[in-house]
């Protein structure tokens, strides 16, 4: 593990690769913050794009880290910081002011209770890291600590705090999309963030990318498959995202079939 600061490193200077990481975390960090602004200012779209690329960054830095063998304590309690307030706070208070403002207390108990759950699972997640004998280094990525904590079973602990976020948002993909679903309407909505908290701090096995193998035969049709995601993404993004997340969440649907409805324990 790399030490970014020392009371003995006198002059010395610190490679750029060391800090990279950090900076692309702090990059997310500062676009869900912004989210935040947009969110007051009426401009959901936007917002939401930027919650969006805060997850994209999320991303980022744990496989930067990896990369360029970059991983710090620093990077571990920072991309703890940026995910609560990038998925856990700005989702919340997101879907608060565009659905949930003309709801009264019940819309805030729902934002209460998502940001609440998104904190209790990094939190859980900081302590095991902390256990000695768990893990052996801390990584800018907490995702990763779940994993290994789970004996490097390809499968995440609940769901994690941006898929968990991109959930949370499904409302606002809807609207922006065009289409009418019960889940759009105010208290609906309320008791699909409470949903997706409950998701959260589960203890429920659930689908993790890294578990993907890709057979030699489909590597051609998946780069097709992409050039047309990205195609998707510029002429009909928000239908795009709403369809994620439903396959998403039937796939979570799927995990709490194979667990027997059990959630915790």
């Amino acid at each position: 593990m790399k030490r970014l600061f020392s009371r003995n490193s006198g002059n010395e200077g610190v490679p750029f690769a060391l800090l990279l990481p950090n900076l692309v975390t702090l990059t997310g960090m500062c676009l869900g913050l912004t989210s935040i602004r947009f969110a007051m200012d009426g401009r959901f779209k936007t917002a939401v794009v930027l919650i969006l690329l805060a997850a994209v960054m999320d991303g980022l830095d744990g496989l930067i880290a990896r990369r360029l063998n970059a991983t710090s304590r620093l990077g571990a309690e920072l991309d703890s910081l940026s995910d609560f307030l990038c998925f856990g706070v700005a989702p919340a208070l997101l879907v608060y002011h565009m659905i949930l403002d003309g709801t009264g207390s019940l819309g805030w108990i729902a934002v209460l209770t998502f940001a609440g759950a998104s904190c209790l699972r990094l939190a859980r997640f900081n302590v095991m890291r902390a256990e000695p004998g768990k893990i052996e280094d801390s990584t800018p990525d907490l995702d990763d600590v779940i994993e290994e904590v789970e004996n490097s079973k390809p499968h995440f602990v609940g769901v994690p705090a941006p898929g968990g976020a991109m959930l949370g948002l499904l409302p606002l993909y809807l609207i922006f999309a065009g289409w009418d679903f019960p889940i759009m309407h105010p208290f609906a909505a309320a008791l699909w963030l409470g949903i997706v908290a409950i998701l959260m701090i589960s203890t429920l096995k659930t689908f993790s990318p890294k578990a993907l193998k890709i057979p030699r035969w489909s590597i051609a049709p998946l780069m097709i498959v992409t050039v047309v995601f990205i195609g998707l993404i510029f002429s009909m993004p928000w239908t795009l995202f709403a369809v994620i997340c439903g396959g998403y969440g039937a796939l979570i649907t799927g995990n709490i079939i194979t667990a027997r409805g059990r959630l915790f324990g």
